[in-house]
């Protein structure tokens, strides 16, 4: 399983393997190809192309699918699943096309652009056991499933996405951590509105959605304390109640900070 998420580098390079492997029948050259990759990271040949990894830059890969496009979908509800990503929960998409599930779900990770962590994606998942139970062994993540069964399927997901029918659905067990207010307005907002705007790209929106992300991390970073050790400062629950912030905004801040391990334990 490949370490880093490029599928334009992936694919290319298994077109290439496949005419290896069409023109010599054997998978000794396409072994060899492998290896010079992997070590070099190129492969040249006349007859069958040549391949540079180099050339598959993994931001572009990041921003290939279309913020724009998801907030089209569902406007304000973005805020949903930006929600979901930052405090790390199991987001659960169905759609019937495997396709759009893999359009859609590669995006998803923009929205929370400070981690460029695209490890949560699952894009393509069965509901067999060996699969589903790899998937339970992850904390947060997002899924794509094409079987409509896994909306009868609880114990896999904080939030369910129907690509199919533009619903999102919040699970009863984190609507207290997923509480709405404020702040959620506030950013639900300026995602619309920048998605909204024609003279915008899909990356000038995620830029814009992380300098309010800054923002929020930046509000509760001036909330910790330092903790012992070369441990990560952790949040005093006191400052932020002086604070006085709206509910939802204090809940949110909190859960944050239990998703960024910033709580003592």
């Amino acid at each position: 399983m490949a370490k880093d998420f490029n599928p334009e580098k992936y694919a290319a390079f298994t077109r290439i393997l496949c005419r290896i492997y069409l023109k010599h029948g054997s998978p000794v050259k396409m072994m060899e190809s492998y290896i010079a990759v992997l070590t070099k990271g190129i492969c040249q040949s006349e007859e069958n192309g040549s391949f540079l990894s180099k050339d598959f830059d993994a931001r572009k890969a990041y921003l290939a699918g279309s913020i724009k496009d998801i907030v089209s979908q569902f406007g304000m509800e973005t805020v949903i699943l930006y929600t979901a990503l930052m405090l790390k929960k199991r987001i659960v998409v169905y759609h019937p096309r495997i396709e759009a599930i893999q359009e859609f779900t590669r995006t998803l990770p923009a929205l929370v652009w400070h981690r460029q962590d695209w490890s949560i994606l699952h894009s393509y998942v069965h509901l067999n056991e060996e699969e589903v139970e790899a998937l339970k062994a992850c904390t947060g993540y997002i899924a794509g499933f094409t079987d409509s069964e896994v909306n009868s399927r609880p114990d896999l997901y904080d939030v369910y996405v129907n690509l199919a029918d533009s619903e999102i659905t919040v699970s009863p067990l984190v609507k207290e951590a997923m509480t709405m207010g404020k702040l959620h307005k506030e950013i639900g907002q300026l995602i619309v509105q920048s998605a909204e705007d024609p003279e915008k790209s899909d990356s000038q929106v995620i830029k814009e959605i992380s300098l309010k992300t800054k923002e929020v991390l930046a509000t509760l970073a001036s909330l910790t304390e330092a903790s012992d050790g070369n441990e990560k400062p952790t949040l005093n629950s006191e400052a932020l109640k002086q604070k006085r912030f709206p509910p939802a905004t204090e809940n949110f801040l909190f859960h944050l900070a239990a998703a960024e391990q910033m709580l003592k334990i």
